[in-house]
């Protein structure tokens, strides 16, 4: 007897294991980070408008990456705006490595997103696991234009990562290839200055 029902649950459980992973149901937020991957505006739109859910946060379980990382990487202003739009946002949302989407944008030398996420309440100073703040990054890609959005953002010059000690001051000193990258920092104020903006109303998808 007792024979039978273990063989019973054994072949169940073979059973299970033969459903093609297509079939399977995923999380709600699997579901809406991949549909921000592939750009399904309407699937996007209905998640967003379930206001239960509190979804516009979610993360991947594997990167710890979220939909504002996701359209960040891939330049993408529309989807961008959208996401700031909702009332429960965290702009400042990390990834694994503590990343926020302003330090991507930065680094990507983005100038259009920087400017829709310091517009919308991203952190200039917010600095990932290593200890490197927008301004690093963007120092050490050489992009003059994102350096100087940063700046005029309040962005500090002296906040030092954890891998080197140095500052974006620091490493545009040390950088003379760039002399106006260096010079801009050279002016900057000690401690950066302060600066805010509101949030306007943006387009739906």
């Amino acid at each position: 007897m007792i024979v039978r029902v273990m063989g019973a649950a054994g072949a169940a459980l073979l059973m299970l294991a033969a459903v093609p992973a297509s079939a399977q149901q995923f999380s709600d937020s699997y579901n809406f980070l991949n549909a921000i991957r592939e750009t399904d505006g309407a699937k996007v739109n209905k998640y967003l408008e379930n206001k239960s859910l509190r979804i516009v946060n979610a993360k991947d379980r594997m990167t710890g990456e979220g939909a504002l990382h996701i359209v960040t990487k891939r330049n993408d202003a529309t989807y961008l705006r959208v996401l700031l739009q909702q009332d429960d946002i965290n702009a400042n949302l990390p990834d694994g490595r503590g990343n926020t989407a302003l330090i991507i944008a930065a680094e990507r030398g983005w100038g259009e997103g920087v400017q829709i996420l310091i517009k919308y309440g991203a952190n200039v100073n917010l600095a990932n696991s290593s200890g490197e703040t927008p301004l690093i990054r963007a120092v050490q890609v050489h992009d003059i234009d994102v350096v100087r959005q940063l700046l005029d953002a309040g962005a500090n010059p002296d906040r030092t990562d954890n891998v080197t000690g140095k500052s974006a001051r620091d490493y545009a000193h040390d950088e003379t290839r760039y002399p106006q990258i260096a010079k801009l920092l050279n002016e900057a104020p000690k401690g950066g200055k302060s600066s805010g903006a509101a949030a306007p109303a943006g387009p739906k998808l």
